[in-house]
């Protein structure tokens, strides 16, 4: 890519704009769960294990959605595809105020699965989407520009999330334990009831997002004819003949994993090496790995001019790694430090092997991203897996989890990510000239 290659066209500015506010309005489903594990460990007495349950609905929802929305996509096309995915995102959301008010987990755990897979659906649109809105050559720029608004939301959810739904008061469990059942009740009640005015006002924003969709003329990015003929198999089929999308696939469940992962234990993992801190103390640390996060993003779209997207995605994946050793072999302020500084160095992964992952496919773009989508599963393994560690032995060990997730995603930077010439090739030869 050159300095004179543009980030899009002016025909295609406002659907760029348009299609952006959804990365950072589903910035809100996703790093809240960062915030709900802490406080919903406190509304019902949860341990690690069972609050990490939350990021197993969550992107178990995402999973599950993902192809379906693929082959829904390929039907109703891009605008209607994004419009149900609101839908739904809303359906999910407004199911917080009866599970609050019924106080069981499993229905804020199926209210979280039913804002998911809304999420799954926007992202498979989405993402894409966006990566055709202009030149080929700056599909991994102007990916990371849009995700960028989605680091913004995730920055903002985080700040706001933890002071309206984390409420400051703990108990320990020896304290709890010398609480009456009424008094041990109407705490659980109160905290349980934290969530209804955030949910309600999240509901209306998905709503409102909603609306103007409505209103906007979105460009349909139309496909050759190879990519609806045949079966829902047989497409799959040739979906999964290019290997740089196997790879990409499993970078992207690794890098996720690592990322969510990271985040949902900050809070947990700053109270645990900085004995004494107090839980909004501790949710800071979670708001400035997220302001890395959104620097990161940002500067790393601008970064791309010079650097290649892949060699700039090996340099990230480094540093991650050698701030994961830090946090595994350090103590005290220098490994909260080091998780702190994970947020800057995790910003550009996700597009960028989005971006990479995509390149080539022609026809199969849309069901490759649905595989993409469903690889962020990771994002329910990685966090149960590290809640069992912890549970076992402490919660810095459980970061060995997201170190061996980093190392895949530095070998996808380095070799993975090249697609194979002869796959290309045929792409090519198969799709006519100007068709995604």
């Amino acid at each position: 890519m050159t300095k004179s290659t543009p980030i899009t066209e002016r025909r295609y500015l406002v659907p760029l704009a348009m299609v952006t506010s959804l990365f950072f309005v589903w910035a809100i489903g996703v790093n809240l769960n960062d915030v709900l594990i802490q406080h919903l460990k406190k509304a019902f007495g949860l341990s690690d294990f069972q609050s990490s349950l939350i990021q197993l609905a969550f992107f178990g929802g995402y999973f599950l959605a993902a192809l379906p929305a693929g082959w829904i996509m390929q039907r109703i096309g891009y605008k209607r595809g994004i419009l149900m995915g609101l839908a739904v995102c809303a359906t999910g959301t407004i199911l917080f105020i009866p599970a609050a008010s019924v106080r069981v987990y499993a229905f804020f755990l199926f209210a979280l699965f039913v804002m998911a897979c809304g999420q799954s659906v926007l992202e498979v649109a989405a993402n894409p989407y966006v990566t055709t809105l202009g030149p080929v050559e700056s599909s991994e720029q102007r990916l990371n520009l849009a995700q960028s608004f989605n680091a913004t939301g995730a920055f903002l959810v985080a700040l706001l999330g933890s002071k309206f739904i984390l409420s400051g008061i703990e108990y320990t469990p020896a304290q709890q334990a010398a609480m009456s059942p009424t008094q041990l009740l109407n705490y659980r009640i109160s905290e349980a009831n934290m969530v209804k005015t955030p949910y309600l006002v999240i509901t209306a924003i998905f709503l409102f997002i909603g609306g103007l969709i409505f209103l906007t003329k979105l460009p349909e990015i139309k496909e050759s004819a190879g990519a609806d003929s045949g079966s829902g198999n047989s497409k799959l089929s040739g979906t999964l003949a290019f290997p740089h999308l196997i790879k990409g696939v499993v970078a992207q469940f690794c890098y996720v994993g690592a990322q969510v992962g990271v985040a949902s234990f900050i809070i947990r993992f700053s109270e645990f090496t900085l004995t004494g801190t107090h839980e909004k103390v501790a949710a800071r640390f979670l708001q400035a790995h997220l302001f890395g996060f959104m620097l990161g993003r940002f500067s790393g779209s601008a970064i791309m001019h010079k650097i290649a997207p892949s060699r700039l995605l090996s340099i990230f994946a480094a540093c991650s790694l050698l701030s994961l050793t830090i946090i595994l072999l350090g103590s005290g302020v220098p490994t909260v430090a080091a998780i702190v500084l994970l947020g800057f160095f995790h910003s550009i992964m996700f597009p960028t092997i989005f971006a990479l992952s995509i390149k080539n496919l022609g026809p199969y773009t849309k069901l490759g991203s649905s595989l993409l989508v469903m690889s962020i599963i990771g994002g329910a393994v990685c966090p149960v897996i590290m809640g069992r560690i912890s549970d076992a032995w402490n919660i810095q060990r459980a970061f060995l989890v997201p170190l061996v997730c980093h190392a895949y995603v530095l070998y996808f930077a380095i070799r993975g990510y090249r697609p194979s010439p002869s796959v290309a090739m045929e792409t090519a030869a198969a799709v006519p000239a100007g068709e995604v």
